[in-house]
């Protein structure tokens, strides 16, 4: 590693920031940002966890306990859980519920209660098997209803299917985890006409589509459903080096082009462009090829990419892209900090955007530096449920 005691200024940095966002205006529920973002957003605050419970530092064990209390509490009549933690009205998401139930059965795992929430877990699978359009296995959603709140993800998203054969493997219902990967790692020209469901591998290339319904899909690469794909096990592992691979040399090509400044991939790649057949007018003002969704680097995905690299044995590779983020964090937008710990930032220039001491970019750095420190992917390497 290029400088450990870069990586532990960091550390203490996130921490700082993590407990400066543990407590908000809305019911003592932690802040999704330092000064921006006072909302307890529940995808925010439930990907947080990983890095709470990887730091293992009781105030912010604690508040993340106290986030999932009140998401039970929240939870729709039917079983889903709500957008906002605070507000049990503000519905809509397609990933706060599969990240309550990996969120669980992480929880479930630590504390060894195999009974934590039950009653709101099972109300949650309830509602998730109904996500499904064919009454199989494989989710599916409606587009700008998962982190991308400016991006197209139409049907069957590899981001939300990792997250359910993470829930799945985590509350030991395998064979259903089995029919899952069955299901994404299906050929793309293999369609049964009777049942027109396709996978989302890709002929030729490691990567998973981003997307598919039908005939339709978008082979870009998405890289947090890709990271989640290797963590979660859900990618084969010779499969997952392979991934790895693939996506390190187009970052290089990008950056040979000055697509891309630095050495963390974007979270979206190739950006879509005004030109191309997908291409919203919405995306003039929100969504750039290289900003947002379009491509931006955004430090919680990275967290994710770094703890991927390890799962896939590149240690070497974890710890080079460790250190690369710890020096991207210090960069800030408006606050006179040491540690900006982003938003996001621009794919072609680096500079930070969104809002400084982002909650999700201090925990993701803090949980890809566990996993890279002890050498193997925390919380995934899954033994049976007792």
């Amino acid at each position: 590693m290029k400088s450990s005691a870069d990586i532990q200024e960091a550390k203490a940095a996130a921490l700082e920031v993590l407990l400066h966002n543990a407590k908000g205006p809305f019911q003592d529920l932690p802040r999704t940002a330092g000064w921006g973002y006072p909302e307890p957003y529940t995808r925010d605050l439930l990907i947080s966890g990983l890095g709470i419970l990887a730091s293992g530092h009781p105030v912010l064990v604690a508040s993340l306990r106290r986030v999932m209390a009140k998401l039970a509490e929240h939870q729709s009549p039917l079983g889903n859980i709500p957008s906002l933690v605070h507000d049990p009205e503000d519905r809509g998401a397609s990933d706060t519920t599969p990240l309550f139930l990996l969120l669980a059965g992480i929880l479930r795992r630590e504390s060894g209660d195999p009974a934590y929430l039950d009653p709101a877990v099972q109300k949650a699978l309830r509602w998730m098997e109904y996500q499904t359009t064919d009454d199989r296995v494989m989710v599916a959603q409606q587009p700008t209803s998962d982190w991308r709140d400016e991006h197209w993800v139409l049907g069957h998203g590899l981001f939300v299917n990792t997250l359910v054969y993470g829930y799945l493997k985590l509350l030991g219902q395998d064979d259903r985890a089995a029919e899952l990967q069955s299901a994404v790692n299906g050929p793309d020209d293999q369609v049964d006409t009777r049942h027109p469901v396709q996978g989302l591998a890709i002929r030729g290339r490691p990567t998973y589509a981003m997307w598919s319904y039908k005939v339709l899909r978008d082979e870009r690469c998405d890289l947090l459903g890709n990271s989640l794909a290797i963590l979660t096990g859900m990618a084969p592992r010779t499969r997952a080096g392979k991934m790895v691979t693939w996506i390190e040399a187009e970052c290089y090509g990008m950056r040979h082009r000055h697509e891309l400044a630095g050495d963390l991939p974007p979270c979206f790649f190739p950006f879509v462009l005004p030109t191309d057949p997908d291409w919203r007018p919405r995306y003039a003002l929100f969504n750039l090829p290289g900003d947002y969704h379009n491509g931006g680097v955004w430090p919680f995905v990275c967290g994710f990419y770094i703890a991927a690299l390890v799962a896939a044995g590149r240690q070497r590779l974890a710890e080079d892209k460790l250190w690369a983020l710890a020096q991207r964090l210090k960069s800030a937008r408006e606050a006179k900090v040491a540690y900006g710990f982003n938003e996001w930032h621009k794919a072609q220039t680096g500079a930070p955007s969104g809002q400084d001491w982002q909650t999700w970019s201090a925990s993701m750095f803090l949980y890809a530096a566990a996993c890279v420190e002890r050498g193997r992917p925390l919380f995934f390497e899954l033994q049976p449920l007792a």
